[in-house]
């Protein structure tokens, strides 16, 4: 049941007030999922869900900047979506690279791309390269946009290089299989230098990951909300926060 007005901004202000500051993750994966089927609740076509997805992004990252959190991850498009009729595809991409530019817009944000360029589009690409580019801010949010992104092909990816260095550096096969650790991997793929995810975010019911950070989420806390992402709210997302503050995180057992 859909609270009144006034009652559901008093609950959005208490769930917040519950929440301590040191209990805030530092960085929070979010799996933007539903947009397609938000649009089909209101007969819309597809791209009307997309668009509203991508206005639902920079009102989560206000909620982000508001709360403390200083790395948010967003998964905006799949390897597995490239597959996509081109007409969807079409129109997808256009609505990331209008999102993109907001972005480089907002003087609050560094942004970071992740994934395999040369499956997108010129204009995104060359979009995607300029953001990463940029000079941060001062005391950034820092946004990483999955496009293009798979997990597993970012594990090869990382692997990829790290043979290249040795080999550049004439080290011997044995011997790297030898020394090698978690390490050495993870400081080749694309999150190279930033904390893991302490929570990951799912939208739209589903529960599984898709691929998504399937190396750094090893020890993160998930949150599954029924919520199509067009219809997230910030009252969705402070309970997945006070869901998060709640537990007892272990790292290993």
């Amino acid at each position: 049941m859909e609270l009144p007005g006034f009652l559901y901004g008093y609950y959005e202000r208490r769930l917040q007030r519950s929440l301590s500051r040191d209990s805030i993750p530092g960085h929070i994966g979010v799996m933007v999922d539903g947009n397609r089927r938000w649009a089909r609740q209101f007969n819309a076509p597809t791209s009307q869900g997309h668009r509203a997805g991508a206005d639902k992004i920079h009102e989560f990252l206000g909620w982000c900047r508001e709360l403390g959190v200083r790395v948010v991850t967003l998964y905006m498009l799949s390897t597995d979506n490239m597959s996509r009729s081109s007409d969807e595809l079409s129109e997808l991409t256009a609505i990331i690279a209008e999102t993109l530019d907001r972005l480089d817009e907002d003087p609050t944000v560094s942004v970071h791309a992740m994934g395999a360029p040369e499956l997108l589009p010129d204009h995104l690409a060359e979009r995607l390269d300029r953001l990463t580019a940029k000079p941060s801010p001062s005391e950034p949010l820092h946004v990483n946009v999955a496009v293009g992104y798979g997990g597993r092909r970012e594990i090869v990816d990382a692997v990829r290089l790290l043979l290249r260095e040795a080999a550049a550096n004439g080290e011997d096969m044995e011997a790297l299989a030898a020394r090698l650790d978690v390490e050495d991997i993870s400081r080749f793929l694309y999150t190279a230098g930033q904390p893991d995810p302490d929570l990951v975010i799912r939208t739209s019911g589903e529960q599984r990951l898709s691929g998504f950070l399937m190396w750094q989420s090893a020890y993160s806390e998930f949150y599954f909300c029924e919520a199509l992402w067009p219809a997230f709210r910030k009252v969705d997302f402070l309970r997945a926060l006070r869901d998060y503050a709640g537990r007892q995180r272990r790292f290993g057992a």
